[in-house]
Parts: C-alpha cells; sequence; structure tokens
C-alpha cells in the first residue's frame, strides 16, 4: 500500500519576507490574512526590527490586539511604540475584558483613559475587578465572562436560556450554579444538559464537589491543577464563596509555557522575555552581569589550580587529566540538580522527604563514580603507565560525584529558603562547587601520593 505523503506545511516566514523584498505587500497582506495570530506574532517575533515593522502595518487593525498578546513583552513594547493612540484603542475593543487587562500594563495613561472611556460602566467594572488582581495569580488570569444558572429551575429553562443567549463565552463546557447572592453552589455541564431528562432540576444533576480557586492563589498553583485534574476551566471566588469569574485552559497553558520559557533562560541569567533581535547594547548589558559571576567563579576554580602549581610542573599528566574529573562531575551535578528543580516545582520534594532523595542521589552518584572511575583509570594507567594516577584520578572522580550529588539536592532546597529561584543561581554555583571540589581532590592526592 502506497504511504500518504504529509503536505508540506509552507514557510510563512520566508513567503512574507520574499514579498517584502520584492515590494509586493498586498501579497505579505494576503499571507497574513489568512495566518491565526500566534503564527503571526511568531512570524514578528523572528524578523529583525525594521522588517518587522512594514510587515506589522500589514496587519489587520481588528485582529492587531490578538497579535499583540501573542508575543513576548519585549516584542509587544516594539509594536506598541510604531501605534498611535487611534490604533491602540481600536486593538484593545476588539479583545475579551482579560485580554485587555494583560494589554492595559504596556500602554500609556492616555490610552488606557480612552479604552475606559468607551467602555460601557458594566464593562468597566469587570476590567476593574480583574485589574485589582495582580498578574500572576489566579484573579489576575480569570475571564469575567461566566454563564451562571439558579439551582432551583429546570434544565428546560436553561435550555431555552442558552438558545436566547445565542453565544457562548470561549472554552464554555459548563455553567457555573450560584444562588442570589452569587455565591457559588457548583456546576453543570453542557453534557448533562444534551443527555439528562430536560424536566429535571438544576439541582438535581449538578456537579457540587468543585475544584475551586481564591483569587489571590499563585497562577503556578492553579497551572498544576488544571494539570493534575485535567481540569478545562475552574471558577474563582472570593473570601465569601462569592463567584468572580473563571479560568480557561488556555491561559493556563500560557502560564506554563512562560513558566518553562523562565526556567530555560534564567538558568543562563537571560529573561524569557528577550528579543533576539534587540539592540546590542541593551542584550550586553542584559548579559554582563552573569558574565562577571561566571568570571568570579572560575577565577576561585583558578586559584585553587595555582595552588598545586608545583605539582602540575612535576606531573604533567594532571593537567591533562584533571578537567575530566571536573566535567564528569559538572555534567553528574546537572542531572541531579534538574530532577531536583524539577521536584521541587511539582511539590515533589520539600523539607519532609529531602534527606530520602539525598540518600538516593548520592548512592546513584557513588555507583556511577566506581563505574566510570575504573574506565578512566584503566585509560590513564594505559596512557601514562602508572597505576598510582589511575588510582587517584579514579578515586578524585568518586569524590566529586559525590560532592555533585550533595550539591545538587542542598543548593536548589537552600537557595529556596532565601526566597530566590533555584533555576537562577543553580547551576553557577554547582559548577563553583564540582570545579573547586573535582580540581582540589585530584590535584591534593596526586600531591600526597606521587611526590
Amino acid at each position: 500500500m502506497a504511504q500518504t505523503r504529509r503536505k508540506k506545511r509552507p514557510d510563512n516566514l520566508k513567503l512574507v519576507l520574499t514579498a517584502i523584498a520584492e515590494s509586493r505587500p498586498e501579497a505579505a497582506s494576503a499571507i497574513l490574512l489568512h495566518l491565526h495570530p500566534a503564527d503571526i506574532g511568531k512570524l514578528l517575533e523572528a524578523i529583525p526590527p525594521a522588517q518587522r515593522h512594514t510587515v506589522w502595518a500589514l496587519v489587520e487593525p481588528a485582529r492587531a490586539g490578538e497579535v499583540l498578546l501573542e508575543v513576548s513583552e519585549a516584542v509587544r513594547a516594539d509594536l506598541i511604540r510604531e501605534m498611535d493612540d487611534v490604533e491602540l484603542v481600536t486593538a484593545a475593543r476588539a479583545l475579551d475584558i482579560d485580554d485587555i487587562a494583560d494589554l492595559i500594563p504596556d500602554l500609556s495613561d492616555e490610552v488606557i483613559a480612552e479604552i475606559l472611556f468607551a467602555m460601557d460602566k458594566q464593562d468597566r467594572q469587570r476590567l476593574d475587578a480583574v485589574l485589582s488582581y495582580a498578574e500572576d495569580t489566579a484573579g489576575g488570569l480569570m475571564n469575567v465572562d461566566t454563564v451562571t444558572v439558579r439551582e432551583h429551575i429546570t434544565l428546560e429553562v436553561v435550555i431555552r436560556y442558552l438558545r436566547q443567549r445565542g453565544e457562548l463565552p470561549e472554552h464554555t463546557n459548563r455553567l457555573f450554579v450560584v444562588d442570589r447572592g452569587d455565591r457559588l453552589l457548583g456546576a453543570l455541564s453542557l453534557s448533562r444538559i444534551l443527555t439528562a431528562d430536560p424536566q429535571q432540576r438544576v439541582s438535581q444533576v449538578m456537579e457540587r464537589d468543585l475544584i475551586k480557586f481564591s483569587a489571590p492563589a499563585p497562577d503556578k498553583d492553579v497551572a498544576d491543577a488544571f494539570e493534575r485534574y485535567n481540569l478545562v476551566t475552574a471558577p474563582v471566588v472570593d473570601e465569601n464563596d462569592r463567584l468572580l469569574g473563571r479560568i480557561t485552559v488556555d491561559d493556563v497553558v500560557d502560564v506554563i509555557r512562560e513558566e518553562a520559557d523562565r526556567t530555560v533562560m534564567a538558568r543562563a541569567g537571560l529573561s524569557e522575555e528577550e528579543d533576539i533581535f534587540a539592540p546590542v547594547a541593551r542584550s550586553t548589558r542584559n548579559r554582563a552581569l552573569w558574565l562577571g559571576i561566571n568570571l568570579l567563579t572560575a577565577f576561585i576554580a583558578s586559584w585553587v589550580i595555582a595552588q598545586f602549581e608545583q605539582t602540575i610542573e612535576k606531573v604533567v599528566a594532571l593537567a591533562v587529566l584533571m578537567p575530566i574529573v571536573a566535567s564528569m562531575g559538572g555534567n553528574a551535578g546537572t542531572q541531579t540538580l534538574t530532577i531536583v528543580i524539577r521536584g521541587i516545582a511539582l511539590g515533589q520534594i520539600g523539607g519532609v522527604n529531602a534527606a530520602k532523595v539525598l540518600s538516593k542521589e548520592l548512592s546513584v552518584a557513588l555507583l556511577n563514580g566506581l563505574i566510570w572511575s575504573l574506565v578512566v583509570g584503566a585509560v590513564a594507567f594505559a596512557a601514562y603507565g602508572t597505576y598510582q594516577l589511575g588510582l587517584i584520578i579514579g578515586a578524585a572522580m568518586i569524590i566529586n560525584l559525590a560532592a555533585a550529588a550533595l550539591a545538587g539536592v542542598v543548593l536548589p532546597l537552600a537557595i529556596r529558603r532565601f526566597g530566590v529561584d533555584p533555576a537562577v543561581a543553580g547551576t553557577v554555583m554547582l559548577t563553583t562547587v564540582t570545579d573547586v571540589v573535582g580540581f582540589f581532590a585530584f590535584l591534593g592526592l596526586a600531591t600526597l601520593f606521587l611526590l
């Protein structure tokens, strides 16, 4: 049977840039017209500023707001600088209330005032409700556009109400049941509305045991719950259990993605919102501090080596072999550090089980150290013809792998106690430990047994 070939997706970036280069803006506009806002955002992030501005001018004003929400903060600020107040107000008015709240921090006071002036009283109140909470909380994530019903009515009445309403908010998979004071009583799934007896009352078929969030709850806790319980939507309530709004899975996916980006970039001392085409001076300034910290740790490792200068002069083979000890320790420590940071982020590692995690990682490190020390020791013996050198590098490797495991567990837990993200400082501190311990153990043992 002939296999069906997967249709190759067009390279929209190349097509748009080619159309711009050939002075065919109408062709570029036609391509952008058929792209999702997220794809346009990805395309804009991949274009240098000069061409980016040209392409941005071709995006339909009615879709500009959605595109702005899909790009990084650095690129968004760059695009907003290219827009006048009228364009910004038009872009914002096409968005939902929660999306406007995400965009407002990047707008000037004048534009914000015009957006508020263009809203009706109810929408202004809804926007104020969302803006009253920090961006990284459940309240900051929530959408206030929810559909509510009362528990005493029948499903037939609910169906008539939904038909009369005509359109449901995005990602609506259930309605929320509230009392006259808007206190949350439960939820009614759309599937139950369609399959249950229309004469049954909402109270008979609604779900009462709900996963719900208080408005100040951290967005990471929200994301964990959505992942754990496979949620599509979840209600947000105040301290009196009054329904404030709902969180939808698309917003949670953004939180998860941003957290992943932040973790990856933080290990290099960079911001997840870094524009790859940011000005050279700005990028240099952003990276200089982290490079300075790395330089300081390198000086510490060099100082340790300098203490054994005479040993290295007499046994030149040490200079060839000592990077192996440090490198193996660094790699092993990074593995442990990654596991522990992930465990902390998922709430799997804490004070209760930290000792068991440390014991397990030390056991793994010692076993790996034993295995690879035999390999490296044999290679050193074969290369230099002295079994003492093989024993020394093998012992140093076991010591360094054990130190790497210890640092990989202890460092992130200790750093977290001081309120610092382990992903930011953990890697540099771990590298310092494995370099210093590796060099000290190898050169120290060599000084004791070879001289």
